[in-house]
């Protein structure tokens, strides 16, 4: 046994990717060529919203960028184009991206927003209030019309 302690990642937002990323144990971060490259993510609170900051350089936001929002998933995707210049080496990645980010609520239709600066897409998505509960009361009534019956 090598000894070395297994680390283990605690999120407060799990993703599509750390549940079903990796297709093949042993070989991590293998994807088929086909497939869209993740996007980097943060994922934080504060002052009342969600807040997910995905580090997507070289991509132009008014035509290579989407995103989705269905039920709690939120979803980034991004194409970056190679530029035809001629180039010894590179090491920049090109083609799709894609990241789907599962939020602890529901995302709402109104009041997300979105952000593109210096490389880093910002999304803010509003907290739900916190007096917008969902729990309440139920009335129980007797099925049987009305009081206990009596026995002759």
């Amino acid at each position: 046994m090598s000894g070395r302690k297994i680390e283990r990642r605690h999120m407060s937002f799990p993703d599509f990717e750390d549940w079903f990323g990796h297709s093949f144990p042993g070989l991590p971060g293998w994807h088929p060529a086909t497939a869209p490259h993740s996007i980097p993510v943060e994922m934080s609170t504060g002052d009342g919203a969600y807040v997910l900051r995905a580090e997507l350089p070289g991509v132009d936001p008014d035509r290579d960028l989407s995103i989705t929002a269905d039920g709690d998933l939120l979803t980034v995707r991004a194409e970056h184009v190679e530029s035809t210049e001629d180039k010894d080496h590179s090491e920049f990645r090109y083609g799709s991206f894609r990241r789907t980010v599962r939020l602890p609520v529901p995302i709402p239709a109104d009041g997300v927003d979105a952000s593109y600066t210096n490389g880093i897409l910002t999304i803010r998505v509003p907290m739900p209030d916190e007096s917008t509960s969902t729990a309440r009361t139920i009335p129980v009534r007797r099925a049987d019309g009305g009081g206990a019956s009596e026995a002759s």
